[in-house]
């Protein structure tokens, strides 16, 4: 996909800022037109056959809201767990999905301070992000740097932000420690090779697709095929196991994953995509990765000096309202992409309409 994506780049960019233009001229003639937006809708929990392209309503920003003319937004293993109806409690369908994007900003609500008109952005949205105008609360937005593009920026909060907290906020990462991760070549994963690449003399072990191998080879130290022996690889390199574990995984990488922890070590779970198989949500599939889970003894974590830890950048946004940490996170981050320190990887790009046609081709997504 990284190279057709590289081939896709102008031509669906053309494509976006022509359908962009052709309703911009057609709303100047209607009124109707002027208070509506095309939208990807997910009409019902299920397969891709549940998502269209379809015109609704124009939002505009309430108080302490900003309105972003959407140019690009992020595709991620969140958005297929909201399509199969088993991330928690989401919204009765029909719904638009989609959780960060990047564009322009076209207006303000009352009292929002901090952004004008015109301004380049980048914003964590929850839900709604999949279409052409957003608006969201304005501690959810974030001015690009001048260099950094519209896809760039749509493939960069909700990877790095998950990746730098888990590493610096969580796990306390320090010169010289290891770091495992899982679904290195997804975007979380290859954040986290580049976040560590910023501290000396970190061993990073990437464990991905064998597909994936070939594009991720170098940002890693030690890579591993998931569906190898990777534990035994991992021990005979380092024998005492390693001091951060990042699984996004569950089922039985659980007990794995706390079996290589090193003593003080911190095992953190921040997805659960072993629960995900096909192409539709699966009860067996789920009851069976969740069985797969050993059973946490607190005990035995006292006695074996380890940590175990859960995050959730979307609950910490939405629910938990810690949005003056994470934008204290983006500042830094933005600090090292200046820096060029950091850079997102993007690794395609689809119009609107292609998203259903080019997620059917592509199911073998690294996440």
């Amino acid at each position: 996909m990284a190279k057709e994506g590289a081939g896709m780049t102008e031509e669906t960019e053309y494509m976006i800022d022509r359908h962009v233009g052709k309703d911009a001229d057609c709303s100047a003639d209607s009124p109707h037109d002027a208070k509506e937006m095309r939208a990807v809708i997910l009409s019902g929990f299920g397969g891709l056959n549940k998502l269209r392209v379809s015109r609704k309503p124009m939002p505009e920003p309430q108080e302490g809201e900003v309105k972003i003319r959407v140019k690009a937004c992020g595709l991620n293993f969140l958005d297929l767990m909201v399509r199969q109806g088993t991330i928690e409690n989401p919204p009765k369908p029909p719904l638009v999905p989609g959780f960060e994007c990047s564009g322009i900003v076209e207006s303000v609500g009352e009292n929002t301070k901090g952004f004008e008109i015109g301004d380049r952005v980048m914003a964590f949205v929850n839900y709604n992000a999949w279409a052409e105008v957003v608006c969201t609360p304005a501690e959810f937005v974030h001015k690009m740097p001048d260099r950094m593009t519209f896809a760039e920026a749509a493939a960069f909060a909700l990877n790095f932000v998950t990746a730098y907290m888990m590493l610096f906020e969580v796990a306390n990462l320090r010169e010289g420690m290891s770091v495992l991760v899982h679904s290195a070549g997804g975007g979380v994963g290859q954040a986290v090779a580049q976040l560590c690449s910023t501290v000396p003399n970190v061993t990073v072990f990437g464990v991905a697709s064998c597909f994936k191998h070939a594009a991720i080879r170098d940002s890693v130290t030690h890579l591993f095929d998931r569906n190898a022996d990777y534990i035994q690889e991992v021990k005979r390199i380092s024998p005492e196991g390693v001091d951060v574990l990042l699984d996004s995984l569950c089922g039985e990488n659980t007990g794995k994953g706390l079996s290589l922890l090193k003593p003080l070590g911190t095992y953190i779970l921040y997805g659960a995509s072993n629960m995900v198989t096909g192409e539709t949500k699966s009860f067996f599939s789920f009851a069976k990765s969740w069985w797969q889970v050993e059973k946490v003894n607190p005990i035995k974590l006292y006695e074996e000096n380890k940590v175990i830890a859960g995050f959730s950048l979307l609950n910490l946004l939405f629910k938990q309202g810690r949005c003056g940490l994470v934008r204290s996170v983006m500042d830094k981050l933005l600090c090292l992409y200046d820096q060029k320190k950091i850079k997102p990887v993007v690794d395609s790009l689809w119009a609107l309409e292609e998203v259903r046609r080019r997620w059917a081709e592509n199911r073998c997504f690294e996440w």
